[in-house]
């Protein structure tokens, strides 16, 4: 039931369904509280129209340079960009552009990314002179840090994967501009990411935004004859095209959380995940899964594939973020289809180009709940991060306990949704601080849909706050597993072991100011962010890098 607050800078605030207190209004849109798991119903019935685009035969797309794509767009002040981030820390797209932009004096722009990495640190000059005022997307590292001080205008609105494409559909966002770079493109903007110099895989995240845009301009360092393929990004739903000597490094596309782990506390939190699916019976022919991004996540990757392999198993599926060990699985046999959203790095780049069972999908495809068909719903089983859990297994992957916005949401809420089994992989602390906590400081995606909570101590079965129709199944996981004589242990327990051992947890020191909004994967608010009032507001350090925490990203 939703609960009227007293306005906070001259704002209403009402509890949603899980507690929260959010925002009735943001920017004079009506915001919608958070209600249930299951998500509410399209706001919008029929998705927002493409632009229609005409040219004579023969005009060419292809323009000298960025300042002559800004103006054949009209870019001006208040308008909306986007760009993707399949280069992660590599990609020099985005820097390229604002440089440009900020040269024009041009001010007041939202940002759209689909994230936000360590390498776009220059943006936080184009926040302080006015360039963006508003920025909706993932934040990571310095510049989630220099949000939490409160130097943005307006609040920082993070999704998810797929609900940043939701948005584009239903029309909750318009982008005036997307400058999507490509490592490959014809003369017709034909265009993909797994050709050339800069190649980086699918164009999964760019796919929305070229087709929902006013203008979309490709940005590439290698435009080839027509016809470019494979096909991404079609001709038909882009505008210009500009070279560039280089679009991004992409060695920087593992980097920060996609570093497997070899930490022996770690790796024991895997070899129980293992052993948990081994007791229940998962492991046979037929068996379907994703893992998120995060180190842990990683390794078990690389655990089922070796594990497959011995046993002569024949995995129907696999979706996500794309690594080498799932291309292994691929290659040998243990898999027999990969669908792949984003690369994780060199090797599943190249398999896109030569393995036939290895495919691409847009975002759309993969997790947006009101297209009726996710590909992530057919999945057994999900392997996740966190930076917290509480007690009613909610999972927070935005903020650290000290309450700076230093991740996105990535995939984490859409996983958690499809899958039938979600894993959620922490250690009991870290650094002292308990993972395991009375309340998570944000709350990122609800402990309804959440299964098991694993650490290098023992595990927890979510068997009283998971949505009701997979409790019993729940209650069957916790009876095999006792029987097993697995570690196992309610979650308060768990909670209490970091304590014992020394644990203390940190409390973020926040002021009223509103910083961000956590929305789900339906567009309804999960949760907002508060200022941090620690340290100096303006001291955002050039070395601080992404911790490794959430989901796949």
């Amino acid at each position: 039931m939703l609960t009227s607050m007293m306005p906070q800078e001259g704002r209403r605030f009402v509890l949603n369904s899980k507690g929260r207190a959010v925002p009735e209004i943001l920017d004079g849109v009506e915001m919608i509280p958070y209600r249930s798991h299951y998500g509410i119903e399209p706001v919008v019935k029929r998705e927002v129209g493409r632009v229609t685009r005409w040219r004579r035969p023969g005009d060419s797309k292809c323009l000298s340079s960025i300042d002559e794509a800004l103006n054949r767009c009209g870019l001006s002040d208040g308008m909306t960009i986007s760009f993707h981030h399949h280069l992660r820390n590599g990609d020099r797209v985005l820097n390229m552009v604002m440089d440009r932009i900020r040269s024009r004096g041009i001010k007041g722009l939202r940002l759209f990314p689909s994230a936000l990495f360590p390498v776009h640190e220059p943006l936080i000059d184009a926040i302080r002179d006015g360039t963006i005022t508003s920025i909706e997307g993932s934040l990571n590292g310095p510049i989630g840090r220099f949000v939490s001080q409160g130097n943005l205008e307006s609040p920082v609105v993070l999704r998810s994967h797929s609900g940043r494409v939701r948005a584009l559909s239903q029309g909750e966002v318009k982008i005036d501009v997307a400058f999507l770079g490509a490592s490959c493109c014809d003369p017709l903007g034909n265009a993909n990411g797994v050709n050339g110099p800069s190649a980086f895989g699918p164009m999964g995240f760019g796919y929305a935004d070229a087709l929902f845009a006013e203008s979309t301009v490709i940005i590439t360092d290698y435009l080839v004859p027509f016809p470019c393929l494979p096909i991404s990004i079609p001709g038909t739903n882009v505008d210009w095209i500009v070279k560039v000597d280089s679009i991004g490094d992409p060695a920087g596309i593992l980097s920060g959380t996609l570093q497997i782990t070899d930490r022996e506390d770690h790796l024991k939190i895997v070899r129980s995940t293992m052993e948990i699916m081994d007791r229940i019976g998962l492991f046979k022919d037929g068996f379907t899964f994703q893992a998120g991004a995060g180190g842990i996540s990683l390794a078990i990757t690389k655990y089922i594939s070796d594990l497959f392999r011995e046993r002569g198993l024949v995995a129907d599926y696999a979706s996500g973020g794309t690594t080498k060990y799932l291309v292994r699985m691929l290659r040998d046999g243990s898999l027999k289809t990969l669908l792949t959203g984003q690369a994780f790095d060199i090797e599943a780049v190249r398999s896109l180009i030569d393995d036939r069972n290895h495919v691409e999908v847009t975002v759309d495809q993969y997790a947006n709940i009101h297209t009726g068909a996710t590909i992530t719903e057919p999945e057994q089983v999900a392997f996740l991060g966190a930076t917290e859990v509480d007690l009613d297994f909610n999972v927070n992957v935005n903020t650290h306990s000290d309450g700076y916005l230093l991740h996105g949401i990535g995939g984490h809420q859409d996983v958690a949704w499809g899958s039938g089994l979600t894993f959620i992989t922490v250690p009991l602390e870290r650094k002292g601080n308990p993972i395991i906590r009375e309340k998570v400081t944000t709350l990122s995606t609800p402990g309804e849909l959440i299964d098991v909570i694993v650490t290098e101590r023992g595990f927890a079965v979510n068997t009283e706050h998971a949505r009701k129709e997979v409790r019993e199944r729940n209650q069957e996981i916790l009876s095999s597993c006792e029987k097993g004589g697995l570690p196992i242990f309610n979650i308060e327990e768990l909670r209490k072991m970091a304590l014992r051992e020394g644990g203390k947890d940190v409390e973020a020191r926040t002021g009223d100011q509103m910083i961000g909004l956590i929305k789900y994967i339906d567009g309804t608010v999960l949760d907002k962010v508060n200022i941090v009032l620690d340290g100096d507001q303006e001291d955002v350090p050039s070395s601080f890098l992404t911790p490794s925490s959430s989901g796949t990203r």
